[in-house]
């Protein structure tokens, strides 16, 4: 296919090819694969490559500085949203063909070559796009679509479209009367994948930066049919868009911004043209059609809250017959519900119980013990009859014994009974059975790593090796089947809900080939990025209307977290130098140790200093001086390590300076740079007090066993 390579040059010296242009904003986990995709897609032809950072926070700007220094980064100080991140790139674009593509994308290695070729072939066409697949191997149907005129949003609002997927008058929103593997003139292409013409982008000029978030794909689409260009959909190559778009925004400002786009796309091109249609009727449509998403995932989600309720409700219900047999309160019982059972579920929110953690005995047990002891509180400031102390107490030892006990009930049917129980009641609870392919190390390393965590809710059915290895028939007790070819007799016989690629040694074109095969299968696919600590895929995505978002969600960035950390330094640390006073006097005065200032930096860069122990090598009382800065609020017990200059991670100074860090907690001495990121930002994301403690114990039982080993 790229023998003689027609793109493969630079036209007048100064022109080249193809100019790609990824805005990012807090994707680090999606970028690389996005990018390493992209690399290998065009790698005989002749092109640059842009990352406009949008103000990242995860330090995506330094990763893809360090980790790709082919890319051209364009790191904006502000978030321009993604018209504006664009414009950045585009004006200083040289390509003949500008792709404007997402950083949750992975491309087969002739996708832009097909589309270069196509392009070349139609010089009427301003826009190309190709097939985009979803994770679970389904057309993504906003790959191809018309404009959102009343009648359009009326007929999918109303559900004609989706009644009459073939007929040309209702099914317009999604052009699905077409056939999705035919060559299509359309109206509009996703901007996720966005091939354009560079004479196109000139004449029409850079993207309505009036759109922030949503609606410029659309608005572009619409100014380059006005401008007598054609757009095609190509689906002689495909893509893969984990469909999403990280925003530390709340839903309800994604939201907002939504319909600001709609409203935006109706008055700029329908009102002028159309005075009569009332544009309101379409904005009514976005958001009633947003409504009924939000209802259906708020209904989906609200399962395992509902069965904790159930069980306060019986838990309150008997505490307060046990406390007032046999004149039950009815007239306060009401109240008293609202209150206890409000607190309760919110500290098991905080405790991320209904995130990532559903089935975490440990965490649940905590989040009623700080629920009762929050509700007690509350008994001295309510004097009534239903908040009776003894009320509290009785209802509190029953929600300790059935909020963690189902909990702890399914672990070990899941350990006792295995198989049988994931088929049955496991299959109604987890819902993920699920098989691996990769090669054998990294298969068992993920395979491990599911077993451990019944949270993460994964009932691994089978190992698919792409390449033969011999000797090898299970891992982890797991079948193991050699071939690509069982991939798809797997997903019928065992029921396979979710297939993760846990190898980057498989071509993007065999993974996308599995995908799109696999369409009528009803499966999810995901994937595992060989330099990060996630898993991507469908997921992680939340629906807004036919728009979607993706959450990262890094817990040390929001207040509550960082408020508990505080707190939780503070109590230590004003522990450790309450009962430790005596050695430090001992060594000022009898020792006769002098202290020298040391600086360092810290969170945000900003500068301070620690008074040490002169001759502070050994010995644990060297660490008392931290702590005191601990004290102060300038280090923290768990963070990254104290640095006399300014680090070059985004991440690193992000973070107090820690007395100890997760980069030492059971790993080799020597970690590369990325790899300190890598386990940086899994601290950042998955931060919570059992994480803290679980560092602070294996530091300290490494550390012990380091001194026993030099004494000998």
């Amino acid at each position: 296919m790229f023998h003689n390579n027609p793109f493969y040059h630079v036209i007048n010296g100064q022109c080249m090819t193809l100019s790609i242009i990824i805005v990012s904003y807090n994707v680090r986990e999606f970028l690389e694969q996005a990018l390493i995709s992209i690399e290998r897609a065009v790698a005989r032809i002749d092109h640059e490559i842009f990352v406009v950072d949008n103000n990242s926070m995860d330090g995506s700007a330094e990763f893809v500085h360090r980790r790709f220094p082919g890319v051209r980064l364009i790191a904006s100080p502000e978030n321009l949203g993604f018209a504006g991140a664009n414009n950045l790139a585009l004006s200083e674009a040289k390509g003949r063909f500008i792709c404007l593509i997402n950083p949750d994308t992975i491309v087969q290695e002739d996708t832009f070559f097909t589309l270069l070729t196509f392009l070349e072939e139609h010089p009427e066409a301003g826009a190309a796009g190709c097939k985009i697949l979803n994770p679970d191997g389904s057309l993504q149907l906003a790959c191809r679509r018309s404009f959102p005129t009343p009648w359009v949003a009326f007929t999918k609002i109303i559900g004609l479209a989706a009644l009459f997927p073939g007929s040309s008058l209702f099914g317009r929103y999604n052009l699905t009367f077409l056939d999705e593997e035919e060559i299509s003139e359309v109206e509009a292409i996703s901007g996720s994948f966005m091939l354009l013409r560079g004479e196109a982008i000139r004449q029409i000029g850079p993207l309505d930066d009036s759109f922030f978030m949503y609606g410029e794909d659309l608005d572009y689409c619409f100014r380059i049919h006005s401008a007598g260009w054609k757009i095609y959909y190509v689906p002689a190559t495909r893509i893969i868009h984990f469909k999403g778009e990280s925003s530390k925004r709340s839903p309800f400002e994604q939201r907002r911004l939504f319909y600001e786009a709609m409203r935006l796309f109706v008055n700029k091109h329908f009102r002028r043209n159309s005075a009569w249609i009332p544009s309101w009727t379409l904005i009514v449509a976005i958001r009633m059609r947003a409504l009924a998403a939000l209802l259906s995932a708020a209904l989906r989600s609200a399962v395992w809250p509902l069965l904790d309720l159930l069980l306060m409700t019986l838990s309150l219900t008997v505490a307060v017959y046990l406390r007032f047999s046999p004149r039950f309160p009815w007239e306060a019982f009401l109240i008293v519900h609202l209150i206890y059972s409000t607190i309760w579920l919110v500290a098991l929110i905080l405790q991320g119980v209904y995130h990532s953690w559903r089935l975490s005995v440990a965490r649940t047990t905590v989040a009623v013990l700080i629920g009762l002891v929050i509700n007690s509180a509350i008994t001295f400031f309510f004097k009534e009859i239903g908040f009776s102390r003894l009320v509290v107490l009785y209802a509190g030892l029953l929600n300790l014994l059935l909020l963690p006990g189902w909990r702890m009930v399914l672990k070990l049917a899941a350990q006792l009974h295995g198989r049988l129980f994931y088929r049955t009641l496991g299959h109604l609870a987890l819902r993920r059975t699920a098989i691996l392919v990769g090669d054998r190390m990294s298969s068992e390393a993920l395979a491990s790593r599911l077993r451990r965590r019944l949270d993460a809710a994964y009932d691994v059915r089978a190992i698919v090796l792409p390449r033969p290895e011999e000797g090898i028939t299970t891992i982890e007790d797991i079948p193991v089947y050699t071939g690509l070819a069982h991939i798809h007799d797997l997903l019928r016989r065992e029921r396979v809900q979710e297939v993760i690629f846990a190898t980057d040694r498989l071509p993007y074109q065999e993974m996308l080939a599995i995908i799109s095969a696999s369409t009528h299968e009803q499966v999810s696919f995901k994937l595992v990025p060989s330099s990060m600590d996630v898993i991507i895929g469908k997921a992680s995505v939340e629906y807004i209307e036919d728009m979607p978002l993706m959450e990262i969600h890094y817990k040390l960035q929001t207040p509550i977290y960082r408020f508990i950390k505080r707190s939780l330094d503070l109590v230590l640390a004003s522990l450790i130098l309450l009962l430790a006073w005596p050695v430090w006097l001992w060594q000022r005065c009898m020792a006769g140790r002098r202290r020298r200032p040391v600086t360092y930096i810290g969170e945000r860069r900003q500068s301070f200093t620690v008074k040490e122990w002169e001759g502070s090598e050994g010995g644990w009382w060297r660490l008392l001086p931290r702590i005191a800065a601990i004290w102060r609020g300038r280090m923290s017990f768990v963070g990254p390590r104290p640095e006399s200059h300014p680090a070059s991670s985004s991440l690193a100074w992000s973070l107090k300076p820690g007395l100890t860090s997760m980069e030492e907690a059971g790993h080799a001495p020597a970690l590369s740079e990325d790899e300190r990121e890598r386990l940086r930002l899994f601290y950042m994301k998955n931060y919570s007090p059992f994480l803290d403690a679980e560092i602070l114990i294996k530091n300290a039982i490494a550390g012990i066993q380091k001194e026993e080993r030099s004494e000998i």
